[in-house]
């Protein structure tokens, strides 16, 4: 490759072609770097009306308003609450945060004299105090005459169906609520430090098993991160909050919340489709069986409970009966600890049950299976032969439609 030749080294004629003199090597060093990668600086229609919605009617989600969501469906085009009345929409934004910044400054009037007293003698101070306490004599006269007049039009409304639309063109989406952090705080000491079931903590305070499982779940590993020392994002989560649909929690032990219930936050006692139940069967019967749920279930799968026992919440349906028949809350309350303590005992009785029948099997290992053994005897089948515990088929008994004096169908249906 020969050598690259020096400007100097070249004739005058070529230094002065009007050829190499367009071809400056120069440009001018830019101080900052465009947020765009395209060069052009005109700015477009879509960026200026973006720029007016967000100096205009966007303004008004900046901050939110307090105990309300902060969604685009709740705004008109032009920046105004749906829900609120017209005597609420003369009331701006900038006279509440006037109203917030006065509040905020009154400690400080407050504490002025009382700095001022030390400098001033005796006589002038006591003319102060007495003078400050006139005007803010005369400050709480008019905000309790202001809260006297005040119209029910300038009170905000609850929110609607419309303020739940965070997508404005999608009207078919609502944003479902969430729980607030004290109902979190409240279902956990519930569970761990009052020793609740999960199925009472369910009751108390409406929300789904599942998701009380998850409460506690999660509450824990933030003890546990907390115990720690890491950091976690209180200031994220609580301005979440402030713009999302929030269930609270009411504590009825306070002398305020005397004779509310809590706000229910889902469905707890919807029943879950089981996947055996999708395909459509067709199952002869005969005429004087009696088909109960327990059957239709059996007849999708053998282990399918039916839909009264599969509920997450049966005892509901009880109590629900109950009320319905006038007995009083003690007698209630009773009954319902009782069929507790029963289920629990029900429960422990299984499992004892089924650890002494594994125990009863006995397993002799083989290279490619295992043969399990069970002891058996002929009297399992009782005094009638009809025992199931029993073994093998048992012949000469007539069917229920052979029986004479029986009622062919059903008189009674078991809700």
């Amino acid at each position: 490759m020969p050598p690259r030749l020096r400007t100097s080294n070249l004739p005058s004629s070529a230094a002065s072609s009007p050829s190499i003199r367009s071809q400056c090597l120069f440009h001018p060093i830019r101080t900052s770097r465009e947020l765009s990668q395209t060069s052009c600086q005109q700015v477009t229609a879509r960026r200026r009306k973006f720029y007016e919605w967000l100096n205009g009617p966007g303004a008004q989600l900046k901050e939110p308003l307090p105990g309300s969501t902060n969604y685009l469906g709740a705004y008109d085009k032009y920046g105004n609450l749906v829900r609120a009345s017209p005597a609420w929409q003369r009331k701006s934004r900038a006279e509440l945060q006037r109203e917030k910044e006065m509040k905020q400054a009154e400690p400080v009037v407050k504490a002025e004299p009382v700095k001022a007293e030390t400098e001033k003698t005796e006589g002038a101070s006591e003319g102060q105090e007495e003078v400050d306490e006139l005007e803010m004599q005369t400050r709480r006269d008019e905000e309790a005459k202001r809260k006297e007049t005040k119209d029910d039009d300038q009170q905000l409304p609850p929110e609607t169906a419309e303020d739940l639309r965070p997508f404005p063109q999608n009207r078919f989406f609502r944003s479902q609520p969430v729980l607030s952090e004290d109902l979190r705080e409240a279902i956990y000491q519930r569970v761990k430090r009052d020793g609740a079931t999960v199925s009472l903590a369910s009751v108390e305070f409406g929300v789904s098993n599942e998701r009380v499982g998850a409460v506690v779940r999660l509450k824990q590993m933030e003890k546990e991160w907390i115990a720690q020392g890491k950091i976690l994002a209180v200031p994220y989560a609580r301005a979440v909050l402030e713009m999302i649909p929030v269930t609270p929690f009411i504590d009825t032990s306070l002398p305020e919340n005397k004779g509310k219930r809590p706000v229910p936050h889902e469905p707890i006692n919807d029943l879950i489709v089981h996947p055996a139940t999708r395909q459509q069967l067709f199952v002869p019967v005969a005429e004087s069986r009696q088909f109960t749920r327990e059957d239709a279930g059996k007849a999708f799968d053998n282990h399918l409970l039916p839909a009264d026992d599969r509920i997450p919440h049966p005892e509901l349906v009880k109590a629900e009966r109950e009320l319905a028949a006038g007995l009083p809350f003690e007698e209630r309350r009773r009954l319902v600890e009782g069929r507790l303590k029963a289920e629990q005992a029900k429960k422990s009785k299984e499992e004892a049950r089924k650890a002494a029948a594994i125990a009863s099997l006995k397993t002799v290992p083989q290279r490619r299976w295992d043969f399990v053994f069970q002891d058996v005897s002929v009297e399992a089948v009782g005094k009638k032969g009809r025992d199931p515990r029993g073994v093998g088929w048992r012949y000469g008994f007539p069917h229920e439609d052979r029986k004479k004096g029986h009622v062919k169908i059903p008189t009674r249906v078991d809700a």
